[in-house]
């Protein structure tokens, strides 16, 4: 976060020197605007000083020479005063139009620093699901349930699968399934009934999971509303169980775990370091690969908005907000360890 951090002083530092060229450039005009008043003053003593001269004749004419020296004085300085402060309000204009630039692209690679962070922290997390189902298959009583799903096994494969359960809190519950996709046990059964026997044969991640071609490889779906788990979203990992527990091993059936997707997610967007002062006008999204919102800090659209933006780089950038109210930051996944990710985007919405 070092450098979320070098970034926030770098903001600070460019705010700082444009709110200098704010008061640099008031200064000159309030000094330029006292010249003026100056040289009003001495024109218009010249101009008395002209008619009082006229007034005595001849006895005022070489006096009636000075006022008019002093009046031309008067205007040459005026006119000065007029060019310095169109040079110097000039220069002052620049200079805040290029700190406003650089305070724009520091903001948006700053947020852009905070939505990799978000996808990163989900990664690693979701990385240790992928280490947990293909370490969970070669579980002796998984395979074994597997190989002959008997009562007596399954009920035994349950218990297993209740104990790893009781201590990994992240997951809603974990199915092993045989070739056909029938649900031959779960974790949860008092907690999920009447699972055991149903079909998940037409299940995306049941049909990937089934053409895996060894125990090391996984598989990983799209955030969904599991119905069977009373709606709630899950992110599920599979894995095939092989006999014997073996990688190369013949395929006896899946391993489904479901993770409880939405509090994890929920918690990493809404911890985003985000500046308290911007907290209100900040929105910390993460958003699958068709850009649809699967998690959100303010708890909205999740699972049916889509992001309405167009990501002018695919990998991260900083665009327009719809309408151009506000900047949208976003960054890809760029996976993690032997996790490789499904092509989600870390974003940051920030309102002006």
């Amino acid at each position: 976060m070092r450098a979320g951090n070098d970034r926030a002083g770098e903001d600070c530092a460019l705010s700082d020197i444009a709110a200098a060229a704010t008061t640099l450039r008031q200064a000159a005009h309030d000094k330029t605007q006292r010249i003026r008043q100056i040289t009003s003053q001495v024109k218009m003593l010249a101009l008395n000083a002209r008619i009082e001269s006229s007034r005595v004749g001849e006895h005022g004419r070489g006096f009636t020479v000075v006022a008019n020296e002093v009046g031309a004085v008067g205007e040459a300085i005026a006119g000065l005063a007029r060019e310095l402060e169109a040079d110097v309000d000039g220069r002052i204009v620049g200079l805040q139009a290029q700190v406003s630039r650089l305070v724009t692209r520091a903001q948006g690679e700053r947020l852009v620093d905070l939505a990799l962070n978000a996808v990163e922290l989900i990664d690693r997390n979701l990385y240790e699901r992928t280490c947990d189902v293909r370490w969970w298959a070669t579980d002796a009583a998984v395979v074994a349930c597997a190989a002959d799903p008997s009562a007596a096994a399954a009920a035994f494969a349950e218990k297993r699968l209740g104990v790893i359960l009781s201590a990994y809190t992240v997951y809603l519950d974990l199915w092993l399934c045989d070739l056909d996709g029938r649900v031959i046990a779960t974790g949860r059964p008092g907690r999920f009934p009447g699972l055991r026997g149903q079909s998940v044969a037409q299940e995306a991640w049941f049909r990937q999971a089934a053409a895996l071609a060894s125990g090391d490889e996984y598989t990983a779906a799209d955030i969904r509303a599991e119905s069977r788990l009373g709606g709630a979203q899950v992110a599920t990992y599979c894995a095939s169980v092989r006999q014997d527990g073996e990688a190369s091993g013949r395929p006896l059936g899946v391993l489904a775990i479901h993770f409880d997707w939405e509090p994890q997610a929920r918690a990493i967007v809404q911890g985003a370091r985000v500046a308290p002062e911007d907290r209100a006008r900040t929105r910390v999204l993460l958003v699958d690969a068709a850009h649809r919102v699967i998690a959100a800090s303010d708890g909205a659209g999740l699972l049916s908005e889509r992001l309405p933006v167009d990501l002018a780089d695919p990998e991260s950038g900083v665009v327009p907000a719809k309408g151009g109210k506000g900047l949208v930051a976003y960054h890809r996944t760029p996976g993690y360890e032997t996790y490789r990710g499904l092509g989600w985007y870390g974003v940051i919405v920030q309102r002006p």
